[in-house]
């Protein structure tokens, strides 16, 4: 077994250089010795020998800055990702790689630290993260493979709150990819469609994700994982990768489950994603060149990645229907299971993070009659504002409702490709004294979804522990065996469009309704009508 034969060696090693005396004194700190500990954590991958090191807990091994993918400089930017070079001797996985090319952004409020990219960045970004607690090779235990959000501009598999040793503890092998974003990730031109086999260009950051799918089928059982039980979650533009990966023929039997966090159901169908064609993505590609006094795509290429950051305003990279990875009228006839959910305070339900409307009852009602027509009435009968100070509460509730409604609609549609069907709605707000007007803001639910609490440092309460310990479970459980149940857990039902309830994730932790029965009808005829929003 891998891990025996790996503690022999340190043990071994440890003897030979110490002595048995000085060996079983400093035995519980062999951390300390390199050389013996590079031996343990030596694992073999297609392209050479890859050497990792122990997690805060000994027994998860990690492996950090592992290339799946060629770095896309040079004549390859702007190129789907091309296999790796082999390396001779053995490739020291001790660091995380840097973020693929981007603005920096230290923190924005509500996402402070933990939640944002603090290394370099750099165009060379194809790599990815390993986290397993696997003991032999033949294991074979559940791998779960993490896509970050950040609005395909931003993102990277080394922010601190994804660090996957908690879900490892729990049985899984957890892999977090980087990913092209902006402009490098998600350009389109007629030059690099002319050049394409395809004949297409763009959503490169999309065919890195599939590029990364295949190194972890080819090499994930050089961990202890199973190729044959993967699991893609994704939050943001994650989850929106996620459900695009679902429907791409590219993907196809590359995972076996979905976990979909403030995605489809929350945002519409074009938002971040899918929406714009491959001609309009290459007259924005451009107007975009023309911007940069690119006269030709070899100038294009040779500009340093950091002259390509700076968007004008208006001009928005992120995937596209490129008639490749994204067909125009693909549709896949069935789908894997999915889990499917979003948090109290998202984005799009009158969070603390939207520039709020003019809050007075006139102003309210007036929005209503432009917004709703003729269901104007009855939406002011079932929400009314009794004063200008009832309206940021009011509007949330709004936003919460519409998108339960939304999520619920999605899931019934969904049914009809996934034969199972999971959705929750995130409503524990971190404790968090000076800011309490984001609430359960958007990705306040990752915490505690990677058991990671003692990441963040904030004013947690036993409470909070007990949440992310149930919530990792179902997690991890999901991807085990596409059930989140266990019977320590309270019990979480598959969707059933006749029962109209999510689960609840949070202090309580239970069926909850979608909305009041005449809330639900009047959001069912909205959102049909006009399209989820």
């Amino acid at each position: 077994m891998l891990r025996a034969k790996a503690q022999k060696q340190v043990e071994d090693c440890m003897k030979t250089r110490f002595g048995w005396p000085v060996f079983l004194t400093i035995i519980v700190i062999v951390s300390f010795f390199p050389a013996c500990s590079r031996k343990a954590t030596q694992v073999q991958v297609g392209e050479g020998t890859l050497s990792g090191t122990f997690g805060n807990d000994s027994s998860i091994r990690v492996y950090k800055g592992v290339p799946f993918a060629a770095p896309p400089v040079g004549d390859l930017r702007w190129q789907p990702p091309r296999p790796p070079a082999p390396w001779t001797g053995v490739l020291s996985a001790d660091k995380f790689p840097p973020a693929c090319s981007q603005e920096p952004i230290g923190s924005l409020l509500p996402w402070t630290e933990e939640y944002m990219h603090q290394g370099e960045t750099s165009e060379d970004c194809l790599y990815l993260n390993i986290w397993t607690g696997a003991k032999s090779e033949n294991e074979r235990l559940p791998v779960m493979v993490y896509i970050y959000g950040g609005g395909f501009t931003q993102g990277s598999n080394a922010v601190s709150i994804y660090n996957g040793e908690s879900l490892a503890r729990k049985g899984v092998v957890v892999v977090i990819m980087n990913y092209r974003v902006g402009p490098l990730g998600f350009l389109a031109h007629p030059e690099l469609t002319r050049e394409s086999d395809h004949r297409t260009s763009g959503n490169y950051g999309l065919l890195d994700q599939v590029a990364a799918l295949w190194w972890i089928h080819n090499n994930i059982s050089a961990f202890g994982g199973n190729p044959d039980n993967v699991t893609i979650f994704g939050q943001s533009a994650g989850a929106m990768s996620a459900a695009m990966l679902m429907q791409s023929p590219l993907a196809e039997g590359l995972f076996s489950r979905a976990i979909i966090q403030s995605g489809p159901g929350l945002f519409s169908a074009n938002t971040l994603s899918g929406g714009t064609s491959l001609e309009e993505a290459e007259q924005a590609g451009l107007r975009f060149a023309k911007a940069k006094n690119a006269v030709s795509l070899s100038e294009f290429r040779a500009m340093p990645p950091e002259a390509l950051l700076e968007v004008p305003q208006g001009t928005r990279f992120g995937p596209i229907r490129d008639n490749w990875f994204l067909p125009a009228n693909y549709q896949a006839e069935t789908q894997v299971p999915v889990m499917n959910g979003f948090t109290a305070d998202d984005m799009g339900i009158g969070g603390s993070m939207e520039s709020p409307p003019e809050s007075t009852v006139s102003a309210y009602e007036k929005e209503a009659r432009q917004r709703y027509g003729e269901m104007a009435d009855t939406f002011l009968s079932l929400y009314p504002a009794t004063s200008d100070s009832s309206i940021p509460a009011l509007r949330k509730n709004i936003g919460r409702d519409r998108a339960r409604v939304s999520l619920y609609l999605w899931a019934t549609e969904q049914t009809e490709t996934s034969n199972t069907v999971y959705t929750y709605y995130f409503d524990r707000s971190i404790p968090w004294p000076e800011h309490p007007e984001f609430g359960a803001f958007h990705s306040g639910e990752l915490p505690y979804m990677f058991n990671n609490l003692h990441l963040l440092d904030r004013r947690w309460e036993a409470i909070d522990h007990t949440i992310a310990d149930q919530m990792s479970s179902y997690w991890t459980n999901f991807a085990k065996t596409g059930d989140p149940n266990s019977p320590d857990l309270p019990v979480w039902q598959p969707f059933n469009a006749s029962e109209a309830t999510t689960m609840q994730l949070g202090t309580r932790m239970g069926p909850l309704p979608i909305a009041a029965a005449e809330k639900f009808a009047f959001w069912k005829e909205v959102l049909s009508e006009t399209g989820l929003r």
